[in-house]
């Protein structure tokens, strides 16, 4: 079993997580899992105090995003359809990351707040 050490920083923190696999290409493809970049700063309030969060709407729907702790904006962390386990930063069509201003009343494209 190979393992690989992956550092993310988000704001100014960094977070460490493990990938492993029976071989180089697995370990590699267990990486590439992690398609986000860093992200230095809350795309809203320029904040660095950024940190992960994750939620469950509805009992079934699991989300993930990064907070800011500041103005409470954050950007949630997408799946792709074909592979539940791989997870990018969703984007807006000009390829900026999609940062949400925290609003008590926003809903999610679920109906979920």
């Amino acid at each position: 079993m190979l393992q690989l050490m992956v550092t993310k920083r988000i704001g100014r923190r960094q977070f460490h997580f493990t990938v492993s696999g029976n071989n180089l290409h697995e370990t590699v493809a267990e990486y590439d899992r992690l398609s986000f970049a860093d992200v230095a700063a809350c795309g809203i309030c320029g904040s660095d105090n950024l940190d992960l969060a994750s939620r469950v709407a509805q009992g079934k729907f699991k989300y993930t995003s990064i907070k800011c702790r500041d103005c409470r904006a954050d950007i949630t962390f997408g799946k792709r359809e074909d592979d539940d386990q791989t997870y990018f930063l969703r984007r807006r069509e000009g390829g900026e990351l999609d940062w949400k201003a925290f609003s008590p009343d926003r809903t999610d494209a679920k109906g979920e707040k």
